[in-house]
């Protein structure tokens, strides 16, 4: 004889099953955007951005410039790849858009040379 005490068990189990989660946070692609967008954008999105790096300014960190304007992007050494990238080097770098104490930034998580 069937235990009935483990039927409404089971029925509570088959009906607290919860949908399949979803994520919903920034997508790590990136969609294609400019400067003036990144500078828009909410905190930790991410964006792709096509333009050039004109200047060194402390440490990791550039000025980079697309026809919209300028931001400062922090990037790490490693992300170079050993190239010599210069102002007129047309790049495109993928990151997350952040804010530190000099301001909103786009951390860079991949650089590409594309000219």
């Amino acid at each position: 004889m069937p235990n009935l005490k483990a039927i409404p068990f089971c029925l509570a189990l088959a009906v607290a099953t919860p949908a399949p989660a979803q994520f919903s946070g920034p997508s790590i692609r990136g969609g294609e955007a400019t400067v003036a967008a990144a500078l828009d954008a909410r905190l930790g999105t991410y964006h792709t951005l096509e333009g050039t790096i004109v200047s060194h300014l402390r440490e990791d960190y550039y000025m980079f410039r697309d026809s919209t304007g300028e931001i400062r992007v922090e990037i790490a050494p490693g992300r170079f790849g050993g190239r010599q990238i210069g102002p007129e080097d047309t790049v495109r770098i993928m990151g997350e858009v952040d804010r530190g104490m000099a301001g909103r930034y786009v951390w860079v998580k991949s650089l590409k040379v594309v000219n």
